[in-house]
């Protein structure tokens, strides 16, 4: 569905948007921007079985699936987004695995399994189907810029981007990521997890500049949407995402982008995908937004007490 594209936010009219990106700013996008391309009480108690005692007929079997959580990932069928469904999936002693995907083409790429429904999250409507009867929403949906074509960087040429029509940052990661907040406080969701990028704290970062969209802008208004809505969220800021193998690093957490300082920029996508699901996993988690990043491999040691790495975090927002 075609949406008018609206203009940037109040908040950001009185600065001015950068000069197109220098080739040093073009690197540093390379290198740490993937992330924005790809984006209650704690669930380690069981559900409680109140009211079965006394009732006849009900199996074994019965009780057991009621202990699972069920956990959409939205975005399932983005490069991320893929890993937490497939991981969620894997767990199929602990989850009920959904996914929610824009297009049938993109339900077919995942497996076109009867839990990965279609909708279009600038639709409100088209996604309450799929979040009813869902204990936690993992939000991973995000604008992607496209590249115009002709560029040719021999020539010394500088790549220009645009939107599609409908598919800008204010329509995807702001109203798109409102509509699923909405539908999961109205479907009694228990956690949100929303992932998002470091470098929100600089208006003027060239991100912003691309397509004349505002990405980061739009981010961080849904991430405040989503701090501000009462349920227990976990929104989590991720460096620039890595192709490569998880599991194998020490993780990192930070605050109002103060990792950028540092030479641990980056991460993989795995590792974003396993700390997703390990926020459901421990109340440390809630009510808390964090950087995340990781030392490169072979330097630290690979994370394994995920209670210990959200225990560090201690801002809200």
């Amino acid at each position: 569905m075609a949406m008018a594209h609206t203009r940037v936010p109040f908040q950001c009219h009185k600065y001015s948007l950068p000069s197109p990106i220098s080739s040093s700013s073009l690197r540093l996008l390379s290198s740490s921007s993937s992330s924005l391309w790809s984006f209650s009480s704690s669930f380690a108690t069981r559900r409680s079985h109140k009211g079965v005692k006394g009732r006849v007929g009900i199996s074994v079997a019965t009780m057991a699936d009621s202990s699972k959580r069920t956990v959409i990932v939205t975005g399932a069928g983005g490069r991320t987004g893929q890993i937490v469904y497939k991981k969620l999936k894997e767990r199929s002693a602990e989850y009920v695995a959904r996914g929610l995907v824009r297009t049938e083409e993109s339900k077919q790429k995942i497996g076109a399994a009867d839990d990965v429904f279609v909708g279009d999250i600038r639709n409100a409507d088209s996604i309450v189907p799929a979040i009813q009867g869902v204990d936690a929403l993992i939000i991973l949906t995000s604008a992607v810029p496209q590249m115009k074509a002709g560029f040719d960087p021999t020539k010394g040429q500088r790549p220009e981007f645009y939107f599609e029509d409908g598919a800008y940052p204010e329509q995807v990661d702001w109203i798109g990521q409102k509509n699923q907040i909405d539908a999961a406080k109205a479907a009694g969701v228990k956690q949100v997890v929303l992932v998002g990028s470091m470098r929100g704290t600089d208006l003027n970062h060239p991100l912003n500049s691309l397509g004349n969209g505002n990405i980061l802008v739009w981010k961080r208004k849904a991430e405040q949407y989503l701090a501000d809505s009462g349920i227990p969220y976990t929104i989590i800021r991720a460096g620039g995402l890595q192709d490569k193998e998880g599991g194998i690093r020490e993780l990192l957490v930070g605050k109002d982008d103060e990792l950028l300082k540092t030479e641990t920029r980056t991460i993989a996508r795995p590792d974003v995908a396993e700390v997703c699901i390990q926020a459901l996993n421990f109340v440390e988690a809630q009510f808390k937004a964090f950087d995340l990043a990781s030392k490169p491999e072979g330097a630290g040691s690979p994370t394994k007490d995920f209670k210990a790495l959200f225990s560090q975090i201690t801002t809200r927002f």
